[in-house]
């Protein structure tokens, strides 16, 4: 049974989700496809080529959802880290 270009990109999608707990925005880039396309091949398409890979991948993207706004939280404070240190800076210089 031959694939069509989509549907091989489905499966490599799921794999990569899969095998490497990666988030919808790290296979997006690997893709080079939007982040809405991933989520549409996982949700739909995926599991209708292959029910056992969509269910390890949907773990990953259950798994990845509860703890985003865990990653959201630590970049919210690295960014104000930096902020507070070019400010510190700027003091020092005066």
């Amino acid at each position: 049974m031959s694939l069509e270009p989509i549907e091989e990109r489905v499966l490599e999608e799921g794999r990569f989700i899969a095998e490497r707990g990666a988030t919808v925005r790290e296979a997006a880039a690997r893709f080079h496809v939007s982040k809405s396309t991933v989520h549409k091949d996982l949700v739909e398409r995926l599991p209708r080529l292959a029910p056992a890979l969509s269910a390890c991948a949907r773990r990953v993207l259950d798994r990845n959802k509860a703890e985003r706004h865990l990653r959201g939280g630590e970049a919210t404070m690295r960014k104000f880290a930096c902020h507070k240190r070019e400010r510190g800076a700027e003091a020092a210089g005066k």
